[in-house]
């Protein structure tokens, strides 16, 4: 790699969780101040918990979580890896800030906003894309195990899950953090820094 090159930051996210979207707008405002590449990839929630002890409601909501990540890798295919960032951006934006469901005019309007075929929208009722998903999603937490969540990030052969935070820092507080984060990930023998959720996501 050129020494002037970014580096790259590999970023596997599941469009249906609050948490990920608000690390995800994090990322993106590092991206801005810091010399990174962030590579999106597909994870998914509904492969995540199929075989875990989850509460029935939460196993409920799992259900619709298939949709968003088969449209997501439909594009992938279609159009290569590079399109998922804006593309994510768009679904993320109607479901957290916009609260719309997933429904076949809510993926045809993202798709259309990211410049990618609306018509797409077909595969979220199509389990032709399950393997793609179920291997993307492998690739990540192969890398962190499998007592994690959506985000997994690996930056400089460090993979880790998180960080969950909110609201979405900002400017030199965005940056802080990526330091702080990357510092931690890449101590050997380092495994887990955690405390309790006192707030619901905050997307402002």
């Amino acid at each position: 790699m050129p020494q002037d090159a970014p580096t790259p930051v590999d970023f596997w996210f599941d469009p249906l969780c609050p948490w990920a979207w608000i690390t995800s707008r994090w990322i993106l405002e590092v991206e801005k101040q810091r010399p990174i590449e962030v590579r999106w990839h597909v994870m998914s929630l509904a492969v995540l918990n199929e075989d875990k002890d989850v509460p029935e409601e939460y196993r409920k909501g799992l259900a619709e979580a298939w949709g968003p990540v088969r449209v997501c890798i439909a594009a992938e295919q279609k159009y290569g890896s590079e399109v998922l960032g804006r593309l994510y951006t768009e679904l993320g934006t109607r479901r957290h800030h916009e609260k719309q469901k997933f429904t076949r005019e809510y993926f045809e309007s993202a798709l259309t906003a990211a410049g990618l075929d609306p018509a797409l929208a077909d595969a979220a009722g199509s389990t032709a894309y399950d393997e793609a998903v179920r291997a993307s999603h492998k690739d990540g937490i192969d890398r962190v195990g499998q007592e994690v969540g959506t985000p997994v990030i690996e930056v400089e052969g460090s993979a880790f899950f998180g960080p969950v935070v909110s609201p979405i820092p900002r400017g030199e507080a965005a940056v802080k953090l990526w330091d702080g984060v990357v510092a931690v990930a890449g101590t050997p023998g380092f495994f887990e820094l955690k405390r309790t959720r006192t707030s619901e996501p905050i997307f402002d």
